[in-house]
Order: structure tokens, then sequence, then C-alpha cells
């Protein structure tokens, strides 16, 4: 029995909103990199993934927890 190799389509996804990929020479975490210059709340955010259904690997930028500028208070 042959193998067949199948290249895997990525998805790239943040707050309900997708992204092209912009290639497959690019880590996701260098197009979590590309997006944050349009989104700059992705410059913190994890990079979860990918969850292979099928030939798709999806991608989901999630942001990091906590608020802007809280200082911990000893």
């Amino acid at each position: 029995m042959a193998l067949e190799i199948k290249k895997l389509l990525r998805q790239f996804s943040y707050n309900g909103m997708s992204f092209v990929d912009p290639g497959p020479a690019f880590t996701p975490e260098q197009v979590r990199d590309i997006y944050s210059a349009q989104y700059p709340e992705l410059t913190t955010a994890s990079v979860d993934g990918p969850e292979v259904k099928g030939e798709v690997a999806s991608f989901t930028f999630v942001r990091a927890a906590g608020a802007k500028g809280a200082h911990a208070r000893i």
C-alpha cells in the first residue's frame, strides 16, 4: 500500500476573525507578529494549536489575561 502525503492548510483566527496564512515559511508565532502591526493586542497573545481536522490545521491567537497597566500591591 502506497502512502499519500498531503499538505495541511493552515488557518489562523483571533476574536472571531480569520487571517490569511502568509505562507508556510512563517512559523505560527511569526504570523502572529505580522498581524500584530494591525492588531496591537496580538503582541502579547499566545498561539494555541494546531487543532487538525481533515486537511486543515487551525491555530488560534489567545490574548493574555490581565489588565493593562495593573500593578501588584505588596
